[in-house]
C-alpha cells in the first residue's frame, strides 16, 4: 500500500520559541509507517490547490505576531471542510490568531503559567486517539484556552495545575475532516515521550482515517 501524505507547517528561519528543526525529523520518523512527511515553513502551502494532494496537514508554526492570509484561511477552512485531516501541536494554536481557524480548531491560547512539570490523565476513555494511553508526567507548558462555543469537541486529555484540571488535547469534525489538538510539544524531548508519541501516531491516523 503507497503512503499517504502529510504536510508539518513549522518555522525554520525566524522562529519565535519554537524551532522547526529536530521536531521535524521526530515526526517524521513517527509517522513513518504511514506517511511520507513533507516538512514547510511556507505558509503558502495552505492554499487549498496546495493542500489538495495532502491526506494530513500538522501545524507547528509560531505566528504569535502575525496571522496567515484571508487567501491561506480559505484554503486551510476549504480543506478540512471537504474531508482533510488537521494536527494541531502546541504552538501550532497560533493559527487561530485569525477567528476563522479559532473557530476551526476549536479555541485560542490564553497564555501560560511558567513551564514546569505537569501530571495528565486521559479525559475520554474508549476512543481511538487515547487507546494505550496511561496517565504520564512531563515537563511541559501549561497552556491555557479561551474555547469556542460552537464547536461540540470531545476532550481527551486534561493535565492538572494549582488545584484544578484543564484541558490538554481535545477532537472534534468540521464539515467531513478531522481537527485534533494535542497540547504538549514545546521542545524536542516532550516528543520523547512514549505516551504523548502514542498519542500523535493515533491521532493521525484519526484525523486523516487511515484505516485499520
Amino acid at each position: 500500500m503507497d503512503k499517504r501524505k502529510a504536510l508539518l507547517l513549522g518555522s525554520y528561519t525566524h522562529p519565535k520559541f519554537h524551532p522547526l528543526q529536530g521536531i521535524d525529523s521526530q515526526i517524521s520518523h513517527l509517522l513513518i509507517d504511514m506517511f511520507t512527511v513533507q516538512c514547510s515553513e511556507n505558509l503558502k502551502m495552505l492554499k487549498e490547490s496546495n493542500l489538495y494532494p495532502y491526506d494530513l496537514c500538522i501545524a507547528y508554526s509560531d505566528l504569535w505576531d502575525e496571522k496567515v492570509s484571508p487567501q491561506q484561511t480559505a484554503g486551510l477552512l476549504s480543506y478540512v471542510s471537504g474531508g482533510g485531516g488537521l494536527l494541531v501541536l502546541h504552538n501550532g494554536i497560533t493559527l487561530a490568531n485569525r477567528y476563522e481557524l479559532a473557530q476551526l480548531i476549536g479555541g485560542r491560547f490564553n497564555g501560560h503559567p511558567p513551564m514546569e512539570k505537569l501530571s495528565f490523565t486521559p479525559a475520554a476513555q474508549g476512543h481511538d486517539i487515547m487507546e494505550g494511553v496511561e496517565p504520564f508526567e512531563m515537563e511541559e507548558e501549561p497552556y491555557r484556552f479561551i474555547f469556542d462555543p460552537f464547536t461540540d469537541k470531545t476532550v481527551l486529555l486534561q493535565y492538572e495545575h494549582e488545584g484544578q484540571y484543564w484541558p490538554a488535547a481535545w477532537c472534534h469534525t468540521y464539515g467531513i475532516g478531522r481537527v485534533v489538538f494535542l497540547m504538549p510539544g514545546h521542545s524536542e524531548p516532550s516528543f520523547l515521550q512514549a505516551p504523548f508519541r502514542r498519542m500523535i501516531v493515533q491521532a493521525a491516523k484519526w484525523a486523516s482515517r487511515f484505516p485499520g
